[in-house]
């Protein structure tokens, strides 16, 4: 019998020691972002748990897009920290984003237009692959390998996003519904263990943001992706997300459940301009 259980048989009085709780996969600390005298981002602060889906919300100028590209690498915070499973993002330049497990999407497609749907989904694992110039140029049979598996990998995402009539198709020819899930294709093609969605309900009708909302869930359900939208849409947010933080003028006026945020004083106060009665 361990010393533990026979503590609690001789005194059932001694509480139990609680677990420690897992390290959060992403950890904000005190990020301050200044642009001459604006300050966008001032000492903000959450942590993002593997496999949860956290919204961030706050009206126009909040301070999420800067936020965003603070994970991007795109922005170098003034002060704080942002680590990502246990490494902080600003040592690393912004093109090692997608090989530690860091995938996004943008408020503005930023497809290749002229391209496929296949090869854009295929380029989005291209740093997933070991080859070189001169590999390529001599089509070493370990390349042509590693080739095959990343078409695989692309075909594998055209079904589970449901691009397969369009696969062969150019970007630019398809409907901006459909431009958007390509783009969602394209993110997962890095295996993220992070993925950014920035605003991926703009421009979509209401039957869209519902299907973008089942897929959203089925994606951090089903390939395990730890989430961080960034939308506008309160009705998709609070849907979809386990937890909430609200920006505004650049500081963090709540943290919580969707419930919890949504009768927030401060943010009924940030997006209406008065307090809840």
């Amino acid at each position: 019998m361990s010393a533990v259980s026979s503590a609690v048989r001789l005194d059932p009085g001694i509480a139990r020691a609680a677990a420690p709780a897992a390290a959060p996969l992403v950890s904000v600390r005190d990020v301050s972002v200044r642009f001459g005298g604006i300050v966008a981002l001032d000492r903000v602060s959450f942590a993002i748990h593997r496999n949860e889906m956290l919204g961030l919300i706050g009206p126009n100028g909040a301070g999420k897009t800067t936020l965003f590209n603070c994970f991007s690498r795109l922005y170098t915070p003034a002060e704080g920290d942002i680590v990502f499973a246990g490494r902080s993002l600003l040592t690393l330049p912004p093109h090692r984003m997608a090989s530690i497990g860091i995938g996004r999407t943008f408020q503005n497609l930023a497809l290749f237009r002229t391209m496929s749907v296949l090869d854009n989904i295929r380029v989005g694992g291209h740093h997933l692959g070991a080859s070189d110039f001169l590999s390529n140029a001599l089509r070493l049979p370990w390349v042509r390998g590693e080739e095959a598996r990343l078409e695989q990998m692309a075909w594998e995402l055209i079904d589970f996003l449901d691009l397969g009539k369009v696969s062969r198709r150019r970007v630019s020819e398809l409907p901006f519904g459909l431009q958007k899930r390509v783009e969602l294709a394209r993110a997962l093609a890095s295996r993220p263990k992070l993925l950014l969605l920035d605003e991926p309900a703009g421009g979509l009708n209401h039957s869209e943001v519902e299907e973008l909302g089942n897929l959203i869930r089925r994606i951090r359900d089903e390939r395990q992706v730890t989430v961080l939208l960034v939308e506008h849409h309160m009705n998709l947010v609070m849907s979809v997300c386990d937890r909430v933080v609200a920006l505004d003028f650049g500081r963090k006026i709540a943290e919580g459940t969707p419930a919890e945020v949504r009768n927030n004083g401060d943010v009924i106060l940030a997006y209406l301009g008065t307090a809840k009665k």
